[in-house]
C-alpha cells in the first residue's frame, strides 16, 4: 500500500520569498504525527477480570454519544484512516448500542476506511450483527488459550459458559455478516508453553495478533494499579520461543513490549492521548478542548515504529477479497 509521508500533510509551504532549506528543515522537525490508527477506549469497565488487563476499570465515565462523535470527526479532519474500539469491553454499554452507533457514524457519516472492535466476546449477540455488521470492517476477539482452565486461571472465565466455544459462535457469524475476524492473544506465564497452531488455523483469522504480557504502572503494577500483573509476566526468550513455535501461522502478527507501548495511540475516555513511553500512563489534555493537533504532541507516539511494524496494513473489509 502506499504510505503517506509522515508529517508533510501538517506542514504550510513556504512562501516563495522564504529561504528554502534551513526552514524546510525545521518545518519537519516541528511536524507532529499524523492520527492515521486511533484506539479509543472509551469505556473502562469489564465483565472480565483479567490478571494482566492494561486498561483497568479505573472511573466509569463514558461520554455522551455526540460528543464522542464530535471527537471522532475531529481526529478525521486531522487525518484519522483507522478508528479501534476498544475497553475495558466495549459491548458493555448499551448492550452494544452504544458501540454500534459509533461504528455506524464512522462508517456511514465519516467515510472511514476501517472501523474496528475489539472485545472479549462474550456479550455479543447476532442481533447486533444484523443491525450493525454491514459498518465493521474487522472484529477481534480476545483469546488468550484454548484450554478453558487455563482462561479461568487468566480471569476469562464466564461461570458455565465456555470462552473457546462462543470464539467459535463468533467466528461463523463474522463469516456470515461478512466481517473481517481478528484473534488477540496476551502471552504470558499461564499460556507461554501452549501450542496453538491447529486451533489457530481451523480458526482462520485474517490476522493474529500476539502481544507480549506488558506492565504498566498504575494500571496492572505498583500501589496504586487495580492489578497485579507480575506474576504473569515472561522474558523475551520466551517470547521468542512462543513465536518460534507458531511460525508456520502466515497471519501471526507479533507485537514485544517496546512496539507497543511507543507505536499506539491510544485514546482514554476523556479523548485525551495517553504517552506509554515513562511505563505509566501519563494523558494529555482532551481533544475535546484543545484540539487534535496540541494534544498528539504528548502522546508519546512513535509514527516510524507504527509504521515499521506493519501497523498500515490492508484494513478496509472492501480491500481484503475475502471468502466470508
Amino acid at each position: 500500500l502506499p504510505l503517506p509521508l509522515p508529517g508533510w500533510r501538517r506542514v504550510s509551504a513556504p512562501s516563495p520569498a522564504a529561504p528554502a532549506g534551513p526552514r524546510r528543515e525545521r518545518e519537519w522537525d516541528d511536524a507532529f504525527p499524523t492520527p492515521t490508527s486511533v484506539n479509543y477506549h472509551f469505556t473502562r469497565q469489564c465483565n472480565y477480570k483479567c490478571g494482566f488487563c492494561f486498561h483497568t476499570a479505573k472511573t466509569s465515565f463514558v461520554l455522551p454519544l455526540e460528543e464522542a462523535k464530535r471527537g471522532l470527526a475531529m481526529l478525521k479532519e486531522a487525518g484519522m484512516e483507522k478508528i479501534n474500539f476498544s475497553g475495558g469491553e466495549p459491548f458493555l454499554q448499551d448492550r452494544g448500542e452504544f458501540v454500534g452507533k459509533l461504528v455506524q457514524f464512522c462508517k456511514q457519516e465519516l467515510k472511514l476506511p476501517s472501523v474496528s472492535i475489539v472485545s472479549n466476546g462474550s456479550l455479543i449477540r447476532e442481533r447486533w450483527f444484523k443491525k450493525y455488521g454491514e459498518y465493521l470492517d474487522i472484529l477481534a476477539i480476545s483469546c488468550d488459550s484454548f484450554d478453558e482452565n487455563v482462561n479461568v486461571l487468566i480471569g476469562r472465565g464466564q461461570g458455565k459458559k465456555n470462552h473457546v466455544e462462543n470464539l467459535h459462535k463468533l467466528r461463523q457469524w463474522c463469516r456470515e455478516y461478512a466481517v473481517a475476524f481478528k484473534i488477540n492473544s496476551v502471552i504470558n506465564r499461564f499460556n507461554v508453553e501452549e501450542d496453538m497452531n491447529e486451533q489457530i488455523k481451523a480458526l482462520n483469522p485474517v490476522r493474529w495478533k500476539v502481544f507480549q504480557c506488558l506492565l504498566i504502572e498504575g494500571e496492572n503494577s505498583g500501589e496504586d494499579a487495580l492489578r497485579e500483573a507480575e506474576k504473569f509476566v515472561i522474558s523475551d526468550e520466551d517470547f521468542e520461543q512462543f513465536l518460534d513455535r507458531h511460525k508456520d501461522i502466515s497471519c501471526l502478527v507479533p507485537e514485544s513490549n517496546q512496539k507497543m507501548r511507543d507505536s499506539y495511540l491510544i485514546l482514554d475516555e476523556y479523548m485525551r492521548f495517553l504517552n506509554c513511553r515513562n511505563g505509566r500512563k501519563e494523558p494529555s489534555k482532551s481533544i475535546l478542548d484543545v484540539g487534535v493537533e496540541a494534544a498528539i504532541k504528548f502522546s508519546g507516539f512513535d509514527e516510524k515504529m507504527f509504521l515499521r511494524r506493519g501497523g498500515k496494513y490492508v484494513w478496509s473489509k472492501a480491500d481484503m477479497k475475502l471468502d466470508w
